[in-house]
């Protein structure tokens, strides 16, 4: 696959430009002094240069991230990777995208989707905002984008919510957050390739992100129609378009499932994990029991025992997709 873009020149108007130093400030970008440049400054892997011919140079790995999530949507309003189509073809050819939501909240199931997009659907998508979930603020906005994907025609989808007790049995069974994200990761695979036959053209791969330190995680985890297809892992592949639109159908489900729990059990169940949450379960416990925790929650969390006062877990490396320094969802 070819690789990510990592330089990239378009022009700005005053006020672009003014709204783009302002949104690296506020995120704390390191500026410096470049000659003929009204400003230049380092974020997120990648070189911002704004010279005073009103010519913007972006370059370094996060070149095409910063354009996609930041440039496009924050500053210009407007969609302008058609020029990747060329640079980089890979872009419009059929494709599975996988990606998951809930790994990291204690509250609330965890959730699996996949996507399927061919050149039509890129191309439909190209002026929608379709992006990782994680850089769209709003709950409203993930249920609107759900909406537009789902009915896209041409798209092909599939989403595998594990509610809370299925959950724990399966992490009971297996062990590991890992094994259990390749299970659900190649179960979505497999209910796609059930879909082929509204596919055109056929996908050529299946493309995650590489949650797991050995590729190997997920690859042995495929089902027989999945070993069929070529599976790429690579970190941060929300920034391939139907990933990103998987990342967005994962946790549209996440947070209406998790919602409904709220009702179901008449508590305001917080996402993540943080001391609003530590609260909400010692509240739950006192309302429901101890018993009931695991129809809410991932017990595994150093969470549950807090809330139970029981000793904790003892702490264990994450080698998840941060860094093999990471920590595991077990130690919040």
């Amino acid at each position: 696959m070819p690789a990510p873009l990592t330089c990239f020149t378009c022009r700005l108007n005053d006020n672009q430009a003014n709204a783009l130093g302002a949104w690296l400030r506020a995120r704390g970008a390191r500026f410096r002094e470049v000659p003929y440049a009204r400003f230049a400054a380092e974020k997120d892997e990648c070189t911002v240069v704004f010279y005073e011919s009103g010519k913007l140079v972006v370059q370094g790995k996060g070149t095409q991230e910063f354009i996609e999530f930041t440039l496009e949507s924050e500053i210009l309003k407007e969609a302008r990777l058609g020029y990747e189509a060329v640079l980089n073809p890979d872009l419009t050819l059929p494709r599975l995208g996988v990606d998951e939501s809930g790994k990291g909240d204690f509250f609330g199931p965890l959730c699996v989707a996949g996507v399927y997009v061919n050149e039509s659907v890129v191309k439909a998508w190209q002026d929608a905002g379709v992006r990782d979930s994680k850089a769209i603020g709003s709950d409203r906005r993930i249920a609107e984008l759900a909406k537009l994907i789902r009915e896209t025609p041409g798209c092909v989808f599939s989403v595998v919510p594990i509610g809370n007790k299925a959950y724990n049995r399966l992490y009971r069974s297996m062990k590991s957050v890992n094994r259990l994200l390749a299970w659900g990761h190649a179960r979505v695979i497999e209910n796609l390739m059930l879909q082929r036959h509204r596919m055109n053209p056929l996908p050529v791969r299946a493309i995650s992100d590489q949650f797991a330190q050995d590729k190997a995680t997920v690859a042995k985890a495929l089902m027989s129609l999945g070993r069929e297809i070529e599976l790429v892992q690579r970190h941060k592949a929300e920034a391939d378009l139907a990933v990103a639109a998987a990342s967005i159908l994962a946790r549209d489900e996440f947070v209406s499932r998790l919602a409904k729990l709220e009702q179901e059990f008449g508590l305001k169940l917080p996402k993540g994990a943080s001391a609003a949450v530590d609260a909400a379960a010692k509240e739950y416990i006192a309302k429901h029991g101890a018993a009931k925790l695991a129809a809410v929650a991932k017990l595994h969390f150093r969470t549950a025992a807090r809330a139970q006062g029981l000793p904790e877990p003892p702490r264990v490396e994450w080698r998840g997709r941060k860094s093999a320094s990471a920590k595991a969802p077990a130690r919040t």
